[in-house]
């Protein structure tokens, strides 16, 4: 029996849902075609300045007629951000997750299960023990939350989660290192004070020699270090820290050694890549994202943390209606034990579609492919008499700059024209044009009309 949501009209529902399906997979299939972004239209935009409807009416239409005007990802010449592209696979799986609409935060249900798959496989890349525990996440961000909430309540003997943040604590990353990190600090009582930040090298990587002298000097005033975090491919140049020289240190000063690997960790997949992530699997948690360098589609992130007792305690709480029961209240540990959410969406779908459907070497050859790209295009580059080069190109992200015109006008100017969407950022106090590499539609053609046209709109 049908529901008063429910169609009335099955038949012309599943036709008008046949017709946003095959608007969606034309969008995927053309993605290189027209521009890379495009502000919304005012009829559209008009469409959304409406008063809260009280009577039902069509819906598929304007969302199809959206389709066009995102943020540009999915197509080849999106260079700003780290943005996955996304693949059909995903958009598949949502569908599927959309139609069993479950709340993974816990209870005995199918879903759950493919989360516990994807957790050991998470737990097998990084070479973890198998009582390590993992959760997906929105995000790095509410990931590094979780990582950094484990870190203080272990440190304080689980007594912070009553009496809250702990005086006197204090946590080390780079100085090139997300925001997520002090964002963490800020949100769990810590305060961003607590928070140093640690100088760099010529290649934009933590000097551990630095590190080591502000533990010392900390430790020397009284205060306790707690945390370090180190960063697998930063988001301005895509440097990777020594990672295992850090780990060193935060084993000798009882740190907890947290790895930031939103995008760059990914390459742990990859044969040729993955040396370059040495001491990765000595860290205490790592952060990272699916829906990066992977191209599961948004949103899908994970934390990983070695020590699941601690990851538990930190967050788990059960009050009388979450109570270990039997038949559909079993299943325990339930996810909302590993994290903030009681409601959680049903991520684990696409995640384990993406792995499932295409494989690892697949997604390392995708890897593989954008970081020889970034080579070809710093080539192109230093071959440009107007152009320079401006840092060593560390892994898929290339930065340059132009010798006469201003990057942020050249930026604008591509991304209004709909040619490419790179974005800018500031190296030692220079605005330089960045362009990062984690699309698989990308070709070096892409590339190669990427800096003719930083070149015209140059002169």
């Amino acid at each position: 029996m049908a529901g008063p949501l429910d169609p009335e009209d099955w038949p012309a529902f599943r036709a008008e849902a046949h017709k946003m399906l095959d608007a969606a997979l034309d969008r995927l299939q053309n993605a290189a075609d027209g521009p890379v972004w495009q502000p919304l239209p005012e009829d559209l935009k008009q469409r959304f300045t409406a008063p809260l409807p009280r009577k039902g009416g069509a819906a598929f239409e304007t969302l199809a007629a959206m389709l066009p005007y995102g943020v540009g990802n999915t197509h080849p010449r999106f260079f700003g951000w780290v943005h996955g592209a996304g693949t059909p696979t995903g958009l598949v799986a949502d569908i599927a997750a959309g139609a069993m609409n479950a709340n993974l935060g816990g209870r005995d249900h199918g879903a759950v299960y493919v989360e516990k798959q994807i957790t050991a496989w998470v737990r097998g890349m990084f070479d973890f023990p198998e009582t390590a525990s993992g959760l997906i996440v929105s995000g790095t961000s509410l990931a590094t939350i979780v990582a950094v909430k484990t870190a203080r309540d272990r440190r304080s003997g689980f007594a912070s989660r009553k009496t809250g943040a702990g005086q006197g604590l204090v946590g080390y990353t780079s100085e090139q290192a997300h925001g997520c990190i002090a964002r963490a600090f800020d949100i769990l009582g810590l305060g961003t004070d607590a928070l140093r930040l640690i100088p760099v090298d010529d290649s934009f990587r933590m000097d551990p020699a630095a590190l080591q002298s502000a533990i010392d000097a900390d430790r020397a005033a009284g205060l306790t270090p707690f945390f370090v975090a180190g960063t697998a491919g930063t988001v301005n140049t895509g440097a990777i820290d020594p990672l295992d020289t850090i780990a060193t240190i935060a084993a000798r000063e009882t740190l907890w050694f947290h790895v930031d690997g939103a995008f760059g960790v990914s390459a742990i997949l990859s044969d040729t890549l993955r040396h370059r992530l040495n001491g990765i699997t000595r860290a205490d948690s790592i952060a990272f994202d699916f829906h990066k360098w992977l191209h599961v589609n948004y949103d899908a992130g994970f934390v990983l943390i070695r020590d699941g007792e601690s990851h538990r305690a930190a967050f788990t709480l059960r009050p009388d209606y979450l109570k270990q029961g039997r038949a559909l209240a079993a299943g325990n540990p339930w996810p909302v034990e590993y994290g903030p959410e009681l409601s959680r969406g049903n991520r684990a779908f696409k995640i384990w579609a993406q792995f499932t459907a295409h494989g690892t070497e697949a997604l390392a050859s995708a890897m593989e492919r954008n970081v020889a790209q970034a080579q070809t295009l710093a080539a192109l580059v230093e071959a440009e008499p107007s152009l320079t080069l401006v840092p060593p190109v560390s892994l898929n992200i290339v930065c340059f700059s132009h010798r006469r015109a201003n990057a942020e006008d050249i930026v604008a100017a591509l991304q209004q024209q709909g040619i490419a969407a790179p974005s800018t950022t500031v190296l030692d106090g220079r605005t330089v044009i960045r362009v990062n590499l984690t699309n698989h539609r990308t070709t070096e053609a892409d590339l190669e009309l990427l800096v003719r046209e930083v070149v015209r709109l140059g002169v």
